[in-house]
């Protein structure tokens, strides 16, 4: 069986089915096999789990994932590695191929129970729309073990709300990064080293509001002026004025002075009550 996460068989194996890797696409391809069945380790998948893999790619992570759980399902964007990818997973009785945009992918329709372990190599162009596919409706997966920029690892799990993106996922999710991948582990080697992160999915969301959509356009209204003090960005955004919008701040315990990127999820939820109906009129 050919293992594309050598990189003499990952050669051989391109050359043999004329394939070009396009970096538009975000083809960085491991090559390390210890690293790939690190990966897969930390995907802490059972005998009994089902597993979607985004991006499968070659079949480098689907060769380590497969033998894990009862079944496996790899979407993979571009049609040219499909050829590769059959010849790579040939045997794999519990491994269905999909060719298509997991942003287009019916999810739930595949997991119709939801609880699965969604695994990949992710490329960044992404990340931003990922996490809300995945995690937005009903049924939602169990784990993400998902292998990203290093920049994307470190936004996703920061202390604070460093951004809309660390709001989305924390959410809905406990993240925490495993261990950092050097650029020089994939070919062709990405210009940034990656991630390793582990999303726990919660049973509920993080914050209790009336409409999750509207929150996360709050949230990304405000963040529209990260480097302003909250005082005046909710005041503009609310259109109240700044003394109002200062009094309704104070009595959440909140700073006026502060930035966005300073604030703990239960402190956009409290802002998010306070502030939202108004924004919505």
């Amino acid at each position: 069986m050919t293992d594309p996460a050598d990189a003499h068989q990952l050669d051989s194996l391109l050359r043999r089915h004329r394939i070009t890797l396009q970096r538009r696409l975000g083809q960085n391809f491991l090559v390390d096999p210890k690293l790939r069945d690190l990966i897969a380790e930390a995907a802490a998948v059972d005998a009994n789990d089902e597993v979607l893999e985004v991006g499968a790619g070659v079949g480098t992570l689907t060769l380590a994932l497969a033998p894990r759980c009862r079944r496996l399902v790899a979407v993979e964007l571009d049609r040219n590695l499909m050829p590769a990818l059959r010849d790579v997973i040939a045997g794999l009785g519990n491994v269905e191929l999909v060719q298509a945009d997991i942003l287009r992918f019916d999810v739930a329709g595949a997991f119709p129970s939801g609880g699965e372990v969604v695994a990949g190599n992710i490329p960044y162009n992404l990340t931003g729309a990922l996490i809300p596919k995945l995690l937005d409706q009903l049924p939602r997966p169990r784990r993400l073990s998902l292998v990203v920029q290093k920049e994307v690892a470190e936004r996703w799990t920061a202390t604070t709300a460093a951004s809309l993106a660390t709001v989305a996922v924390q959410v809905f999710a406990l993240p925490r990064i495993v261990m950092t991948i050097p650029a020089s582990s994939f070919t062709p080697v990405p210009k940034v080293d990656s991630c390793l992160v582990i999303l726990e999915v919660r049973d509920k969301p993080a914050v209790q509001v009336d409409d999750l959509n509207r929150f996360f356009r709050f949230v990304e209204a405000v963040f529209q002026f990260r480097r302003k003090q909250l005082g005046g960005t909710v005041a503009r955004i609310a259109e109240v004025s700044g003394r109002e919008a200062g009094q309704r701040l104070g009595e959440l315990g909140v700073d006026p002075t502060r930035r966005p990127q300073t604030l703990l999820l239960p402190e956009w939820e409290a802002l998010y009550v306070a502030f939202n109906p108004r924004l919505d009129r």
